[in-house]
């Protein structure tokens, strides 16, 4: 049985994709830093329903922490299928912005996509298998008005993916990027209301979590062997 680990894998997109790969046979590794019980939760009514998970807790902005993890946890057997989909966003406009919601935001995304990758790549390249996916954002390809600290992320994260793609195609190993638009999340709900939604969005409806984890899932599949190095965009023909 493969092993997928996603990060910040309780939250509402986080929470579809572990059970969708889950649901494909995948043995998940749940992470979560502040909403350990959340993840608890969601890896309980995973095995209910005749999945296999687990939890793992830890900051990913903490470098040493992550490694020594991480390491230990793929020492016998690799995790072939890794989300990277822990992010925060904490928008202000630039003249307003204070610097620690610049390096915050940078950190949690382009910090932590170094942090949780690395010490999993020599294992996964030694299986010559293996799945990055990266969750990115329509922000991070046209940009958005008081979040320019979470557009740099993205695009960093989209940066990355096309480097690290070209680095590891010939083990075996892809790696892309998805960048959602609006998705329908505790997150989004505050911030679009259904008219704001429906002027925005040519398909007049947010996404859902669901949808994004489907894509996540066909890019992890056999399937997408072919397919490296894109940032595939899932957001209704915003864009």
């Amino acid at each position: 049985m493969k092993k997928a680990l996603i990060t910040g894998g309780c939250g509402g997109i986080g929470a579809a994709i572990s059970k969708r790969l889950a649901a494909d046979g995948f043995h998940v590794y749940i992470h979560a830093n502040q909403n350990i019980a959340n993840a608890i939760t969601l890896a309980e009514e995973i095995r209910a329903q005749g999945g296999t998970a687990d939890t793992l807790q830890f900051d990913v902005t903490d470098g040493v922490k992550a490694a020594e993890i991480l390491s230990a946890l793929v020492e016998d057997t690799p995790i072939q299928v890794l989300v990277n989909n822990a992010g925060i966003h904490d928008d202000a406009v630039l003249p307003g912005m204070r610097p620690d919601q610049w390096s915050r935001v940078i950190d949690v995304s382009v910090n932590g996509f170094f942090n949780v990758t690395q010490p999993l790549m020599m294992a996964m390249i030694r299986s010559r298998w293996g799945r990055i996916i990266n969750v990115s954002s329509i922000s991070g390809i046209t940009g958005n008005r008081g979040q320019t600290n979470y557009s740099a992320a993205k695009g960093a994260i989209n940066a990355a993916t096309k480097s690290l793609s070209l680095e590891v195609a010939s083990r075996g190993i892809t790696v892309n990027a998805v960048a959602p638009g609006i998705i329908t999340t505790t997150m989004s709900n505050s911030s679009f209301n259904a008219e704001a939604i429906s002027q925005m969005v040519p398909m007049k409806r947010a996404g859902t979590p669901e949808e994004v984890a489907n894509l996540i899932s066909f890019l992890a599949s056999d399937q997408a062997t072919y397919i490296t190095g894109q940032v595939i965009s899932i957001n209704g023909g915003m864009i």
